[in-house]
């Protein structure tokens, strides 16, 4: 008997309602860039209130969190990630007020509110720093960054070698001859995290905003606060990337761990479950465990699975790496596909492997068939998952934009993060029509390409075999399945073919081909959903090339 199972029909399973207690363990939580999502005003940028508008959407597309990326009072010469003011919200945003909106009905929706903290730098429009170069040298408030005398003979010379991730030193020299450390833009320096007046701010600006009701902090640079003593040279040290497995004196400092000890106990005093969010990229997964241990953070993203190519032999000893380096601190692994820094990746896995910043859109075939069948995997996984908007519609890379649109800061330096960053910050689309697909009423801050229109949300709901109809079912099968994404479960794997990837858990397998070529393995079960059309046939299937299929094996 031969047996057709579309991509979005998912066998009806008992619902089953998840206990309050630890929700972040096994949590999907959904990204939002806020210039990028809704458009309230109609003047070309995404604020709260349309996030607001859109909260539905977002509890309909079944997500347990919204992390909001920042929406503080800022110049934005870094997409806001340079902030003068952390009680404040930036006009081009709303108000504190629209900010208080937002997190009343998605709670009133059941959905928790997460928002961006950046620890690390400040912009140089905020108060504390513009008095620091005003005053000039002797100034106190330049203790609470690093300002240092320059090497060479007129002090000419940064104070050392460190580079900046958007390209070029990491140091600018004031007018009064002091240099500045920014390891990102100039006008974001960094702060001292050996004054106490930045820690004290700090634990100020935490209270502040969990007060207003959040749920919790994703940190960003969280590996960056604390530099090594004497800001010694790289010396033979790779120069820094991001990206980079290098020790260096800058990031990941053991120093850190004792900051967020203390922000973990102003956190453990306000009830409701808040929890942190590491942005922390190290060299590896071990020493990310080591920023979520019990009295510190909650979780920490997990880059190495990102920064993993379309290949079953690697996804799987990354898999049992992030498991197992999780383990032993009683923390949930976490797993993330796309974010506001890196190429999305319909795109990246449209191209040859080997970069987080794509130029080329590749071949978008591929690049959507394998982006499908890499959601369903990372969504059968262990622990909690991260979404970033725009990825349920299958959205590619931006690749073409013109340089006169572009706004990421690293596109005007050299080197860095190669500045291409803007191509997954292109404003989503709604409707299939319309001056900027339903986003708003007066166009948008990045061009949209035509036809993003056929990708847009009104085009695909509804729609079987659309790819914001696949995320539906399966985050609606992750809350239903008793044990589905729960953040300690192992893993067993079964070797069936080469090229495949299967597993199972309690009542489940999934079973993952990344070769182009379809393979004939044993059904273990019945057929929950699917990446791509799959058939069964007498306890066998005809498993598609880049296709991942969910079963009920109980």
């Amino acid at each position: 008997m031969n047996q057709q199972h579309p991509m979005d029909e998912p066998v009806a399973l008992a619902t089953t309602t998840r206990e309050p207690t630890d929700w972040w363990r096994d949590a999907v939580i959904y990204q939002v860039y806020p210039r990028s999502f809704a458009d309230s005003d109609g003047d070309g940028t995404g604020d709260l209130e349309g996030i607001r508008r859109r909260l539905p959407y977002l509890k309909g597309l079944g997500v347990d969190a919204v992390w909001l990326s920042p929406f503080y009072a800022s110049p934005q010469a870094d997409g806001g990630y340079d902030v003068a003011d952390y009680r404040a919200v930036d006009p081009m945003y709303g108000t504190l007020l629209d900010a208080d909106a937002l997190i009343t009905d998605a709670h009133a929706l059941g959905l928790r509110i997460i928002v961006d903290l950046v620890p690390n730098h400040s912009s140089d429009q905020h108060e504390w720093f513009r008095r620091a170069v005003e005053e000039g040298p002797g100034s106190p408030l330049r203790d609470r960054y690093h300002f240092r005398p320059g090497k060479g003979v007129d002090g000419e010379l940064p104070p050392n070698d460190w580079e900046s991730v958007f390209g070029g030193p990491a140091w600018t020299r004031a007018a009064d001859g002091a240099w500045f450390l920014h390891l990102f833009a100039p006008e974001q320096p960094d702060f001292n995290w050996e004054h106490p007046a930045v820690a004290d701010e700090f634990r100020s600006i935490l209270r502040f905003w969990l007060d207003m009701g959040v749920d919790g902090f994703r940190i960003d640079v969280a590996h960056g606060l604390v530099k090594a003593e004497g800001l010694p040279d790289l010396g033979g040290h790779d120069q820094l990337k991001l990206l980079g497995n290098d020790v260096t004196p800058f990031f990941d400092q053991d120093g850190v761990h004792e900051i967020y000890r203390t922000w973990r106990r102003i956190l453990d005093e306000y009830d409701g479950e808040r929890i942190f969010v590491a942005e922390a990229w190290t060299p590896t997964v071990e020493r990310t465990a080591n920023y979520v241990r019990p009295d510190e953070l909650h979780q920490a993203f997990n880059f190495q699975y990102l920064s993993t190519p379309w290949d079953a032999a690697a996804l799987r000893r990354i898999v049992d790496a992030s498991l197992d380096a999780m383990r032993p601190v009683g923390a949930p692994a976490t797993w993330v596909l796309s974010n506001h820094d890196v190429t999305r990746h319909a795109t990246r896995f449209a191209n040859p492997p080997g970069g987080t910043q794509i130029r080329t859109p590749g071949d978008r075939e591929l690049g959507l068939r394998r982006a499908r069948a890499a959601t369903l995997l990372m969504l059968a996984l262990p622990g909690s998952a991260y979404v970033y908007q725009g990825e349920e519609l299958g959205l590619p890379d931006v690749t073409d934009l013109p340089d006169e649109a572009r706004q990421d800061p690293s596109f005007f330096r050299a080197e860095g993060q190669d500045g291409f960053r803007d191509g997954c910050r292109v404003p989503i689309p709604w409707t299939r029509t319309g001056s900027s697909y339903g986003f708003g009423d007066g166009g948008s801050w990045l061009p949209q390409p035509d036809g993003w229109g056929e990708l847009s949300v009104e085009a695909q709901t509804g729609v079987p075999g659309s790819t914001l109809e696949l995320y539906r079912s399966a985050l609606a099968l992750r809350r239903a399945q008793p044990g589905l994404g729960a953040g300690g479960d192992p893993v067993w794997w079964d070797d069936v073919s080469e090229g495949v990837l299967a597993f199972e858990r309690p009542g489940f397998a999934c079973t993952v081909n990344v070769t182009g070529a379809p393979v004939r393995i044993p059904a273990p079960g019945t057929v929950l959903l699917a990446s791509s059309p799959v058939e069964a046939t007498d306890g066998e299937i005809e498993l598609p090339g880049d296709t991942t299929v969910w079963w009920a094996t109980a």
